[in-house]
């Protein structure tokens, strides 16, 4: 099925269905994400020191809320899912764009942490140890205002651990 562009409220009756083969993208070396090509999709992170940087976020008000071709991205989120264990792995802004929001960093031994961005935070830095990201790891992050994504997640770690996130 082609794009569609909607103008107002959608309702299903029965619920929407996010399944298939392109609703999951690999990503296996540093990427530039797009809201056409990454958007509502699972990002499985399979590159142990990738950088995975979100687009910028336009929150530029349309001439017309109907216009199929606004840039406009507010709502746009990115779902990530470490399957390969980090070494050296990004998360990051434009720049100018800042997290707001934090993640829970857990541990085996059923100790953990929540960790809250600050605000000139733009990275968030995974090792796979104390900065979080084994394997199963997962972080969602939403575009929510004028340079301002939302971030929230579960991150596994070990050892002393200490905050994701950091300024680039």
């Amino acid at each position: 099925m082609a794009k569609s562009t909607f103008s107002g409220p959608v309702k299903s009756l029965a619920g929407f269905i996010s399944a298939g083969n392109a609703n999951v993208v690999s990503l296996t070396a540093d990427t530039t994400l797009s809201v056409d090509s990454h958007a509502g999709k699972i990002l499985t992170c399979n590159d142990a020191d990738g950088k995975f940087t979100l687009p910028s976020i336009v929150a530029t008000a349309p001439g017309s809320d109907d216009d199929p071709n606004q840039t406009n991205n507010l709502g746009a989120s990115f779902f990530f899912v470490v399957e390969t264990a980090a070494t050296d792995m990004d998360i990051l802004t434009d720049g100018t764009d800042k997290f707001v929001g934090g993640v829970y960093t857990g541990k085996d031994d059923s100790t953990g942490k929540t960790f809250i961005s600050g605000a000139s935070n733009d990275v968030i830095t995974m090792n796979g140890t104390t900065k979080g990201g084994l394997a199963g790891s997962i972080v969602k992050v939403t575009a929510i205002g004028s340079a301002k994504y939302a971030v929230e997640g579960i991150i596994l770690g070990s050892g002393t651990i200490v905050t994701p996130f950091a300024d680039a």
